[in-house]
């Protein structure tokens, strides 16, 4: 939008602060090479347009604004003489994609002197070279160094992970491997105990019977009840007390191991029915090893499959394989992130998912997302754990005006009201030096607000803290490069 010319006045223009020091014929070329405008209320510029001009206030109010999600979010409104916008880059040349970085508009009739977007390069570069290298530097040094340091954010966060990983992934396997040790005990001992059947004077029919009670006992093995602790001390006496009636000394031994497989005193009577007293305590001692082996292979069976849970946990987490920008599942995501940070939560922080399942799947990048999972989950964890370590972390989602609202709410001590404006500001921190670097929430920022077009926001009282991510539910264009959420 353009406004109405007016003329541009050397002694007027060097009164603004911007301009105070510039000589006379410097001025002079402003005011030849640059115009003054005047605006009536409405927009000056638009977010996302080339910057063609780069503006200065001499009279009026502007409004600066910038696009989050749906909706514009005021972020300044001025009518300070001299205050400057639009195309300020520009002395960077090609180097720096040249966009409004914000949509400014103006509440009252409002005189601007503008400058043309090159000349204002063009003067920057003759007038002030040695400024032009020094902001160049602070520019490009700080983009380097954020950079590096959100580099540096994304290897702890995998190193942490792959801490916890490692850990939960210990456990089954050491679980598995002390498993079939023992499993390889009782098979070698079960082949010993049916040589001694086999050579006493036992007649083929019996030894059939003890096979088809055998099978049947696996059988009941996979479909054990699972019992109360005072229900299963009151059968492990029951069983301890038949055995030792029937003239086996060990009784009390083997009663916990047929309790854990489903076996009570019917099934005994069973089997003594079956293959007679003389032959029951070592067929009793050779089933006992067959429930060991079924209750051992069990135990491997559930292990392995732990390990395959949490490598599948890892390749969801990391979306290898996978496209960079689809259709996902959030409540797949939530999921595999809460458990690659299971570690890290530990058992003193009781984790609550309040997920809407009716809600449908969101276009999104799901690795960055899950970044953002982890960082505002992370950040979750710190705060319960500088209060007492014991707390609760709510993971909810939730339908909120046609986009999908993602929560992440804890009990911990809450973020201060003097401190709420800068949480998303680079290198901010509240954890102590070494502890954190400050751009787990601004990368979140940049992945939610510029990848995903959403909102991320915070609400906070001391033990309520909610981060807020709204995302929309239908597909908008994406964002043409990673650096921007870098």
């Amino acid at each position: 939008m353009s406004g109405r010319a007016m003329p541009c006045s050397p002694k007027e223009i060097g009164s603004l602060f911007l301009f105070e020091k510039l000589e006379q014929e410097q001025l002079g070329r402003l005011c030849r090479e640059g115009r003054v405008e005047l605006f009536e209320p409405g927009p000056v510029y638009t977010e996302g347009e080339p910057a063609t001009c780069f503006y200065v206030m001499i009279e009026g109010t502007v409004v600066l604004s910038r696009r989050v999600g749906g909706d514009d979010v005021e972020v300044n409104r001025t009518s300070q003489r001299g205050v400057y916008a639009g195309a300020m880059q520009a002395y960077l040349g090609d180097r720096v994609r040249q966009v409004y970085n914000n949509s400014m508009r103006v509440t009252e009739p409002t005189r601007f002197f503008v400058l043309p977007a090159d000349t204002f390069a063009s003067i920057m570069g003759e007038w002030f070279p040695m400024a032009v290298h020094l902001l160049e530097g602070l520019f490009f040094g700080s983009k380097n160094t954020q950079a590096a340091v959100g580099q540096r954010e994304r290897l702890l966060a995998l190193g942490s992970l792959s801490a916890g990983l490692t850990h939960e992934l210990n456990n089954p396997a050491a679980a598995a491997v002390r498993a079939t040790a023992t499993l390889r005990e009782r098979v070698a001992k079960m082949r010993h105990k049916l040589a001694v059947i086999a050579e006493g004077p036992f007649s083929r029919e019996a030894l059939a019977d003890l096979v088809e009670i055998q099978e049947r006992t696996a059988e009941r093995v996979a479909k054990a009840p699972a019992l109360s602790p005072l229900e299963a001390a009151d059968r492990e006496d029951a069983l301890a007390d038949w055995l030792g009636e029937h003239g086996i000394d060990n009784g009390w031994q083997l009663a916990p191991t047929f309790v854990q497989a489903g076996l009570d005193v019917d099934w005994l009577e069973q089997v003594g029915a079956a293959v007679g007293e003389e032959i029951l305590p070592n067929a009793v001692g050779w089933l006992n090893y067959t429930v060991e082996t079924e209750l051992l292979m069990n135990e491997i069976e559930d292990s392995t499959t732990r390990i395959s849970h949490l490598v599948d946990a890892a390749k969801q987490y990391s979306q290898l394989d996978r496209a960079p920008y689809r259709v996902v599942d959030v409540h797949e995501l939530l999921d595999s992130t809460l458990l690659m940070l299971s570690s890290k939560i530990g058992p003193r922080i009781e984790v609550v998912k309040e997920y809407d399942r009716t809600l449908p799947p969101v276009p999104a990048y799901p690795a960055e997302l899950n970044q953002v999972w982890t960082n505002l989950i992370d950040n979750a964890v710190a705060a319960i754990n500088s209060a007492d370590g014991e707390g609760r972390l709510t993971v909810r989602t939730a339908l909120d005006h046609e986009r999908m609202l993602v929560e992440f709410r804890d009990t911990g001590p809450g973020v201060a009201p003097e401190i709420r404006d800068r949480i998303f500001d680079p290198f901010f921190t509240t954890k102590p030096v070494g502890e954190g670097t400050g751009l787990g929430l601004d990368i979140s920022w940049r992945i939610v607000v510029n990848k995903h077009h959403g909102t991320l926001r915070v609400e906070s009282v001391p033990g309520d803290t909610r981060f807020q991510v709204l995302l929309p539910l239908t597909a908008e264009t994406p964002a043409e490069s990673p650096e921007e959420a870098a």
